[in-house]
């Protein structure tokens, strides 16, 4: 929490450097549309996610039973985690620098420059550099995801939607299916992951489900949202 609050502060201090302004730009202030917002690219990005896990069921036999040590705590002190490291990330990534970008550069260059270093960050915090194959496909998934994000903060100046886009797919994978750094989450795999043959068109429908369509159904609905007006 300590890092957090020194990037809001550091944020603050270039944000009035460089027009003598304030965090608005975040849009932090919650109001109902917001918060509607929130909800829905929330569940809409969870319930994607969740998709390669319900595919993983029935194509490769996995059987997931709920997490019978998880407690309160545990489940509270996981989703609080999640909560930090999204927020961390999106005032790295869709904070100050990228609001700079937006009005020096343009949407488009700026959402280039923005999921391009979210790609590139990722090789070192899942840990694949010089993996050559494997720094190919996180740059890839998560260049679209942070395109994604980024479009997000662009229609409506405001972190809310990437916020929400961004906890909707962590907390899914990495605390509901327990697939991420903290451990076990609410589901479990039952036994060992099964060996099954599928096909390569399996395979892939299984990979790139989760990521696909989440990135096309919240880019369609963010598409036809009205565009929020950047004031400056």
């Amino acid at each position: 929490m300590v890092g957090i609050i020194v990037q809001l502060a550091i944020s603050w201090l270039i944000i009035w450097i460089y027009e003598k302004g304030n965090l608005s730009f975040l849009g932090f202030y919650p109001t109902k549309k917001r918060n509607l917002d929130f909800i829905l690219f929330f569940l809409i990005t969870a319930f994607c996610c969740s998709s390669g896990f319900f595919l993983r069921m029935y194509f490769g036999k996995e059987v997931w039973k709920w997490n019978e040590s998880l407690t309160t705590m545990i489940a509270l002190n996981a989703i609080w985690w999640n909560i930090k490291s999204v927020l961390f990330e999106e005032l790295i990534f869709r904070g100050v620098l990228f609001y700079i970008l937006i009005k020096k550069l343009g949407v488009s260059k700026a959402i280039i420059i923005s999921s391009v270093a979210f790609g590139i960050y990722h090789w070192f915090s899942q840990e694949v550099f010089g993996q050559p194959v494997q720094m190919a496909i996180i740059f890839l998934l998560t260049g679209i995801m942070g395109a994604l994000y980024a479009y997000g903060y662009t229609k409506s100046f405001s972190l809310f939607i990437p916020c929400a886009l961004h906890l909707g797919w962590n907390l899914t994978q990495g605390f509901i299916f327990s697939q991420g750094p903290i451990g076990k989450g609410m589901f479990v795999l039952a036994n060992e992951q099964p060996v099954v043959n599928v096909s390569y068109l399996v395979y892939f429908t299984i990979l790139l489900t989760p990521i696909l369509s989440t990135w096309i159904i919240n880019f369609l609905i963010l598409k036809k949202r009205k565009q929020t007006v950047l004031l400056t």
